[in-house]
């Protein structure tokens, strides 16, 4: 049984489950439903808010531009689609992803929900006023956990971005970017022009 709660540190109201779900219950809610865009979060199903424009228009622009620079045959770009797994056994949409084509693979000509357990070379998350706490507590983290490799949180508002680059021991290395044209480590002679980013919001 769905009801409306109100996450902690999370001003938007979205669906979650009273009693924990399994993931064979979860991927199956997640492919039966076209309409909505699902999340697993400690066994609770979780429904994404709709998003304000600032945050959609972030989300795509980067995602164009990193289309735009990738190799098509190496790297898939996913905005707002496409599940990774969490340590804890959720599952989380990313704003911004890109994916190996060689992670992809399994799944071309399947109906499997699309789902990455491996780290991910690249994910940014777009600050959103219905989800933004919520993401700073619980999403940041679980990418590191992940091991994903560069993890951006980007502030439309505050026109903002940190960045967590992971490091060769395992931790990661947290710095603010400057505005400007920054290089994404992970993703070679990927630069993208932050102060031309912003203007899209």
């Amino acid at each position: 049984m769905a009801r409306r709660v109100t996450l902690p540190g999370n001003r938007g109201a979205v669906y979650a489950t009273d009693m924990p779900v399994t993931a064979e219950t979860f991927r199956r809610l997640a492919l039966e439903d076209d309409d909505q865009k699902w999340e697993l979060v400690c066994g609770r199903l979780i429904q994404r808010p709709a998003m304000s424009f600032p945050h959609n228009s972030l989300s795509f622009e980067l995602a164009y531009d990193l289309r735009n620079q990738l190799d098509r045959a190496l790297f898939h770009v996913r905005s707002q689609a496409g599940h990774v797994q969490t340590p804890a056994g959720g599952y989380r949409i990313p704003d911004v992803a890109v994916i190996l084509v060689a992670s992809a693979a399994r799944y071309r000509g399947t109906k499997l929900l699309e789902e990455y357990g491996e780290p991910l070379p690249f994910v940014a998350e777009v600050w959103s006023p219905s989800t933004g706490d919520f993401n700073v507590e619980t999403k940041f983290p679980e990418y590191r956990a992940r091991g994903d490799a560069v993890i951006w949180r980007i502030h439309p508002f505050e026109r903002t971005v940190t960045a967590w680059v992971r490091r060769a021991d395992g931790g990661y290395d947290e710095r603010a970017l400057p505005l400007g044209r920054v290089a994404i480590e992970s993703l070679s002679g990927v630069t993208i022009d932050l102060e031309a980013l912003f203007e899209f919001v």
